[in-house]
């Protein structure tokens, strides 16, 4: 297993004088993005879905992306790869033992066990893990929810950017 965990460490060659040189009018425009997704996010799954709290871990995801999207944590890999395996895992925990305290703490542990040994630790999926393990409702939640995750993680794009574009500003 690689000691170069890519995940818990800011991404190799990430400019990270330009957040420190944001005003405040562009920490308010850095945060416009995630703050769109997250609210077109939930107007998907009002459409499509009552289990709103099953998609809140998001709002946690878009946030992290937000403040530091230079960071390993919040690369594109990371986020898809522990939210959607934490869905999952939930989701079967659900099937497995039912919803409660069991299967949420059963999904929280390999959750979390999972994200280190895979290089993919991203915080806020362990909220997902245990909401889909409380009240995981059907298949269909599982794929709105990969849905949910595959828009959040275009913040990742958007929000860097966003900063190469405010770098370029300053240039000029």
């Amino acid at each position: 297993m690689s000691q170069d965990r890519t995940s818990l460490k800011p991404i190799e060659g990430a400019n990270r004088s330009l957040r420190r040189r944001l005003t405040l009018k562009g920490e308010f425009a850095l945060a416009l993005a995630p703050t769109t997704i997250i609210l077109a996010v939930l107007a998907l799954v009002e459409v499509l879905s009552r289990q709103r709290l099953l998609f809140a871990s998001l709002a946690s995801s878009a946030f992290l992306i937000y403040l530091d999207p230079q960071h390993g944590t919040n690369s594109v890999r990371t986020l898809i790869t522990a939210q959607v395996m934490a869905a999952t895992l939930g989701f079967l925990a659900y099937l497995l033992l039912g919803p409660g305290y069991v299967s949420a703490g059963c999904a929280m542990v390999v959750t979390i066990a999972l994200m280190i040994l895979l290089d993919a630790v991203h915080p806020p999926a362990v909220a997902t893990s245990l909401s889909f393990a409380l009240r995981a409702g059907n298949e269909s939640n599982l794929v709105l929810f990969s849905l949910a995750v595959g828009i959040t993680a275009m913040l990742v794009i958007l929000e860097r950017l966003a900063l190469w574009l405010l770098a370029q500003s300053w240039r000029t």
